[in-house]
């Protein structure tokens, strides 16, 4: 198979489809891969390193939306990517369809076949795909929200660990699971004074042996949503429903009681984001203010800290990079439930259920689309 990877083009995303080290191991594979001039320098690896690994380095993104026969990316397709996209071709990368009608119609209408590394699957329902993005940007929440705490980034001028006859900064994570945890990881490392929410007993239970007394549990709900945003410092938005919009849990109404200058961090903005106020920033222009309330919605949280994110990334991409590319897509989505999970559009078809249903969009099954080929 050919296999293309472009430069990601989003605002301040760094990161890349492939590694060379990934390059080397689709080429040992026999497959032929182009890879985009200086598509790797946000990790530091240039030209010179991806044609040792075996691929052909080409001058711009035309060349791989026109002939190669998978696109492996990092970042949804941006509009004048979704323009290149072409009928029969596969497309490999993070999409968060659910909260953007405008890129699901571009890519219905270019008949790709979409699979989205956000909705496949692994065993017990988890989301091994975006687990590790959902690490980084569960730790960098913290950093983030750290920083825009300070005076001169328009916060509170709070330190979120304390200093001795100081109290620590008060930090709310919404959210238990792989966000929220590594969040609330980071949060404690720095002494803060932490809370996490969730509805589920179970993840309760883990969350509070494993931090025992060095945070705190609560069961969310509207009220002890309410109640504990007044107090608090920073907000951690970490919520996710597979493939859906993200909840709206923290309305504009809650915001009138929290303390001037304090701070919400929305992780799930990728997914439409989980406070009523939020909207999608970028890293050079990653905050705002509502109400008093600094406001931190990146939707590339790991472009940041693109060397760590890429090779988190390619850790968990590539073998079903590498498996679709040997079996090809269909045959690898029949032997790979997990990995069927993750297509969801094809040949003008939305295919995945939470996409069609938020966007109006009839469904057609996964099973239907590989029985009909």
């Amino acid at each position: 198979m050919r296999i293309g990877c472009p430069k990601e083009i989003k605002n301040h995303e760094y990161r890349v489809g492939l590694t060379p080290e990934s390059v080397r191991e689709l080429s040992a594979h026999g497959h032929e891969v182009w890879v985009e001039t200086g598509a790797g320098l946000g990790i530091g690896a240039d030209d010179g390193q991806y044609r040792q690994a075996g691929a052909a380095i080409q001058d711009g993104p035309d060349p791989i939306f026109a002939e190669c026969e998978m696109v492996v990316k990092v970042k949804e397709p941006q509009a004048v990517e979704r323009a290149k996209l072409r009928e029969g071709q596969v497309l490999y990368t993070y999409l968060h369809l659910a909260p953007d009608p405008e890129q699901t119609a571009d890519l219905v209408k270019s008949g790709v076949t979409g699979i989205a590394y956000e909705t496949v699957t692994g065993p017990g329902n988890t989301l091994p795909l975006l687990k590790p993005m959902s690490q980084v940007a569960g730790r960098m929440s913290i950093q983030a929200g750290a920083t825009a705490l300070e005076k001169a980034h328009g916060g509170r001028g709070v330190l979120l660990g304390g200093v001795p006859g100081v109290l620590p900064g008060k930090v709310m994570v919404i959210g238990g699971g792989v966000v929220g945890f590594n969040a609330a990881q980071m949060a404690v490392g720095l002494g803060a004074d932490v809370t996490i929410l969730d509805r589920d007993p179970e993840v309760l239970e883990r969350l509070g042996t494993h931090f025992e007394s060095r945070a705190k549990t609560l069961f969310s709900s509207q009220a002890s949503i309410e109640q504990t945003i007044c107090e608090v410092d920073l907000v951690i938005g970490a919520v996710l429903i597979p493939g859906a919009a993200a909840p709206k849990l923290v309305s504009r109404e809650m915001l009138k009681c929290m303390k001037p200058g304090a701070v919400l961090v929305d992780v799930a903005i990728d997914q439409g984001g989980c406070f009523e106020t939020s909207h999608a920033t970028t890293h050079a222009d990653p905050t705002y203010v509502v109400d008093g309330i600094v406001h931190y919605c990146v939707a590339n949280m790991p472009g940041a800290v693109a060397r760590t994110s890429t090779y988190a990334l390619n850790n968990v991409t590539l073998p079903h990079a590498l498996k679709m590319a040997d079996l090809g897509w269909r045959e690898a989505l029949r032997r790979n439930s997990h990995l069927a999970e993750g297509l969801n559009v094809h040949a003008g078809k939305v295919t995945y259920q939470a996409v069609a249903e938020e966007l109006g969009y009839p469904y057609a099954s996964v099973a239907e689309v590989l029985a009909g080929s």
